[in-house]
């Protein structure tokens, strides 16, 4: 995670808005040809040993990943699901965010190895306004200063979800932290350059540009993100 050896108020402006919003309510569009059966996105909590993540819907196409049910650190591991698909012979297919390079990948899991619930918060990060608002139903429900990606390791754009949440042993990270989906350009960091939103010692630098692609916020705010934010939550970031 840049900024960390850890890691394996104003408005915003109208564009900003209006995008974080429909990035909100459709945080990926599904596949055309997906059932509509669901509203996505949807968190999902592994219940499952290990599910593969397939290119397509379908167990002979191409592993891109693998989840354990528990990650490293012995948390439950979070999907982000963005819409699903019968496959052969009636399988239920989810299609989920994929935290892994390049940033916007999706892959294809089996339903039945996954438990999902809905969302009513997401995130959304403005680049130029350095701001980060929590949404709830299309609403801002708090907004914060932050500090970002400095030129050269600017903070990736996109749409990414919060894989993790822990309070960090490095005081550096402040009160609490949220690790996500997304990498930057730092791929030799400690987990391959994972994005993430923390606290700081530092909050004299909040509003700058001044990190290696994480975002960084007060430990106040870092602390009312903690509930109600919680892993899989979707993260908007726009320029």
């Amino acid at each position: 995670m840049p900024d960390t050896r850890r890691f394996p108020s104003r408005s915003l402006h109208a564009g900003a808005l209006v995008l974080a919003i429909l990035a909100t309510a459709a945080f990926w569009p599904a596949d055309a040809r997906a059932a509509e059966t669901q509203e996505y996105p949807r968190a999902g909590l592994v219940m499952t040993r290990s599910v593969a993540a397939h290119a397509r819907p379908a167990s002979s196409s191409r592993t891109l990943m693998v989840f354990r049910q528990f990650r490293s650190d012995f948390r439950p591991t979070t999907l982000l699901v963005v819409g699903e698909r019968r496959g052969a012979a009636g399988t239920r297919w989810l299609q989920i965010s994929l935290p892994m390079r390049p940033n916007g990948r999706t892959g294809w899991v089996r339903a039945a190895s996954v438990q999902t619930r809905r969302l009513t918060s997401s995130i959304v990060v403005d680049l130029s306004a350095r701001r980060l608002h929590v949404l709830e139903h299309g609403r801002t429900r708090f907004s914060t200063r932050v500090a970002i990606g400095r030129p050269g390791l600017e903070t990736p754009t996109g749409r990414f979800y919060v894989t993790a949440t822990f309070k960090p042993k490095e005081r550096f990270l402040g009160s609490h932290a949220f690790e996500t989906s997304a990498y930057s350009k730092l791929s030799e960091w400690p987990g391959g350059g994972v994005v993430g939103l923390h606290g700081t010692t530092q909050p004299s630098l909040l509003g700058r540009r001044v990190s290696h692609g994480c975002v960084r916020m007060s430990n106040a705010a870092a602390l009312v993100l903690k509930h109600l934010t919680p892993a899989g939550t979707p993260l908007t970031i726009v320029r």
